[in-house]
């Protein structure tokens, strides 16, 4: 771009000349015709209907045929430097009343298109929630104009620029995807015993006994029994029929969730408490439950009685489901690691505190996340507006018990792959907003300082 500018500096017809908007290009906003979701809905066809950040669906017929520039007049981020407020359409098309249209007259489209992207728009806009550039706010700006030759000379180095930055972004979209196949892959064989080398493989190799997936679920269950608190006569697992599920590795066995864990549920947030001993405490809720980690960024907090506090104080290595929202975040979870000194969870999620310390939580989590994710879909209840799994169905969830010692493998192993993918994902995501920077940097190259508003603005 440098070299560009250097080579137009030299051009005697060089020299930019600032005009009002109005002066570059005709403002067409008379022309939209909006309408409601519901409309369009009856009027589907195959011309584009655009608005204040780019298409948004199909309609049947189009109110303008010609290459045109689109700047947001409400809805638009006017304020975030690095994303598009203003973009080029051309041929048939509709747009709505979120979007000034201007057709360019002494500027090519490019060009306009271009520099309203490399303007702030601070003082132009008003609004909270959902910012509007008035058409009186976009007269304001004032658009600097060169030969034509230059004009077009700049917009296709900005071009060839934005080009290359465009397939960077591509490569990195792919490195993105590659990595969320590669987790998926890496929990796949986590869980289906394929990713370290099986007790039983190594038992073998060594010319030794091992202890079973079989055998350590029957130590569980008898430690189930002894620490059984429940009212009334003890409650045996149901036995879990393991005619329809995936072969385990030699050595594995299955078990139901309850035979393992101990479920509850949580706290219900609306229900009227009145106990002279409540008291404020954070819980977690289905945003806080996300597939694979929590999300702590907003811990809400709730008045509890003391005595539901110690009932469902969460402590590290509880596995966390959740019970209802969308269908899509049924049975979706993590563990808890004892993020904060004092937390409970709301009734839609479940608590699974494994009866054994030789029973890994992350398994357990990682199992409810990739084979759990079609079960629970399969299993779940629907209603109108919400899908949720009940403390039955939750507790018939078969889970595979593989050998303490080859737990003990796998989950530092998974750990391992987890923490490289992270990182990568964290270098993947810098360099999207490198590039996104880059973007407004060969803008800023391009047009530099020039005024924004005429000389009535404010």
């Amino acid at each position: 771009m440098s070299a560009v500018l250097a080579e137009v500096a030299q051009d005697p017809v060089a020299k930019l000349e600032s005009r009002p908007l109005a002066e570059v290009a005709d403002i067409l906003d008379s022309q939209r015709v909006p309408i409601n979701a519901k409309e369009r809905e009856t009027r589907q066809g195959s011309v584009p209907y655009y608005g204040a950040t780019g298409q948004v669906g199909w309609i049947d017929e189009h109110i303008f045929d010609e290459e045109l520039v689109l700047l947001g007049e409400d809805g638009a981020p006017f304020l975030e430097s690095n994303k598009a407020k203003a973009y080029m359409i051309r041929g048939k098309t509709w747009v709505n009343n979120h979007a000034h249209v201007l057709r360019a007259r002494a500027v090519p489209t490019g060009w306009l298109a271009h520099y309203l992207n490399s303007i702030s728009y601070a003082g132009l806009v008003t609004g909270t929630t959902r910012l509007k550039l008035t058409q009186a706010a976009m007269r304001q700006i004032r658009v600097p104009v060169a030969s034509w030759r230059v004009m077009e000379t700049v917009v296709a180095e900005i071009e060839k620029q934005f080009s290359r930055l465009d397939e960077a972004v591509t490569n990195l979209k792919r490195v993105k995807a590659n990595l969320k196949r590669y987790k998926a892959a890496v929990l796949k064989a986590a869980v289906e015993g394929r990713l370290v080398p099986t007790e039983a493989e190594l038992a073998r190799r060594e010319g030794r006994s091992y202890e079973t997936g079989a055998q350590l679920l029957q130590r569980i269950l008898e430690k189930r029994r002894r620490q059984w608190s429940g009212k009334g006569k003890y409650h045996n697992s149901t036995l879990l029929d393991a005619t329809d599920l995936p072969t385990l590795p030699e050595g594995w066995t299955w078990a139901r969730l309850d035979a393992i864990t101990a479920i509850k549920g949580g706290i219900t947030v609306d229900k009227d408490r009145r106990d002279n001993t409540a008291r404020p405490v954070p819980y977690l809720r289905v945003a806080n439950v996300q597939r694979g980690y929590l999300d702590l960024a907003e811990v809400k907090l709730i008045e509890a009685p003391t005595a539901d506090i110690e009932t469902l104080r969460l402590i590290p290595g509880d596995v966390l489901f959740n019970e209802g929202g969308d269908r899509d975040k049924l049975g979706r979870g993590w563990i808890w690691e004892g993020q904060l000194p004092e937390c409970i969870h709301q009734n839609h999620v479940f608590r699974a505190r494994p009866f054994s310390e030789e029973l890994s939580g992350k398994l357990i989590s990682w199992w409810g996340n990739t084979f759990g994710k079609d079960h629970f879909l399969r299993e779940g209840k629907q209603t109108t507006n919400l899908a949720s799994i009940n403390m039955t169905k939750l507790s018939a969830f078969p889970v595979p018990i593989p050998p303490t010692a080859e737990q003990q493998r796998i989950v530092p192993e998974v750990d391992r792959r987890l923490s490289l993918i992270r990182e990568i994902d964290m270098q993947v995501d810098a360099s999207f907003r490198r590039a996104q920077s880059l973007r407004q940097s060969i803008l800023t190259a391009a047009f530099g300082d020039h005024p924004v508003r005429d000389s009535h603005g404010i």
